[in-house]
């Protein structure tokens, strides 16, 4: 007998981003009906798109009727996720009770950051929300620490701020279990979700330059500031949830042969 699984209709927000890329494909593998929100129609489309913008609230109505799960991944980086998460809880509210699935990080309230307090500010408004909800908070993406190598590649030298380790995890593991969530009931906030290793910042810049074979010193900078001190604290680790999988080293394994030479 073929096993039948539950279609759920699920609207994911965020869906063209790094981690929404990755979780889709896992959604309708799933046999979930994914529906991808986006500020402007694109063609052609692979997935079923819902136009809407979160900023305004234009189109977000439409977006969320009928939609059993919602997972919030879209971000504006700073204080426009405030206004964003309100504006689609608001929609969703109007039109019943939605799952809302919320990805968030590790520490926020612990890391002197504008950003992370944005973050903290959506989850509360989340919480208030009267809607069933998920918070899964993870630590940073693999991905994060080969973006601040490569955004100083035109320099001669590669900084990293000393005395600052990260706990990096890969989407791949992240889109897993915001999966799970959404297949789930609402259970609120679930413990976080770290990396497997957490690893000095420069240590982690030398073996991601290594693997695309570029050459060049990684400096231990001490960087001022509040945010920094809260780094190197390690408040945005959480050793004992060491739960990855995928190594920093297996990620740069699978995407040194396209960035080799960069």
């Amino acid at each position: 007998m073929t096993e039948q699984r539950m279609t759920t209709t699920v609207l994911v927000t965020g869906g063209t981003g790094r981690l929404g890329r990755t979780l889709v494909p896992q959604l309708a593998d799933a046999g979930h009906e994914v529906r991808v929100l986006t500020r402007e129609e694109r063609k052609p489309a692979v997935w079923a798109l819902a136009v809407g913008d979160l900023r305004t609230g234009r189109g977000i109505a439409e977006a969320v009727t009928g939609a059993e799960v919602i997972i919030h991944l879209a971000t504006t980086n700073g204080r426009g996720d405030v206004a964003a998460t309100r504006n689609l809880i608001t929609a969703a509210r109007a039109v019943g009770r939605p799952h809302l699935v919320y990805a968030s990080i590790v520490g926020i309230e612990d890391v002197a950051l504008g950003y992370y307090r944005a973050k903290l500010a959506c989850e509360r408004l989340i919480e208030e929300s009267g809607l069933p909800w998920t918070i899964q908070r993870t630590t940073q993406f693999h991905d994060l620490i080969t973006a601040i190598c490569d955004a100083q590649r035109g320099l001669p030298v590669t900084m990293m701020p000393s005395k600052v380790s990260f706990q990096p995890i890969d989407v791949i593991e992240v889109a897993e279990r915001l999966g799970a969530i959404a297949a789930a009931p609402a259970a609120a906030r679930v413990p976080d979700l770290g990396g497997p290793q957490v690893r000095d910042a420069a240590e982690l810049a030398r073996a991601y330059l290594r693997a695309i074979g570029r050459r060049r010193p990684v400096w231990s900078i001490p960087m001022p500031g509040k945010a920094m001190r809260d780094y190197r604290a390690g408040n945005h680790l959480t050793r004992e949830r060491a739960v990855g999988r995928i190594t920093f080293d297996e990620f740069l394994a699978g995407i040194a042969p396209e960035r080799s030479g960069r």
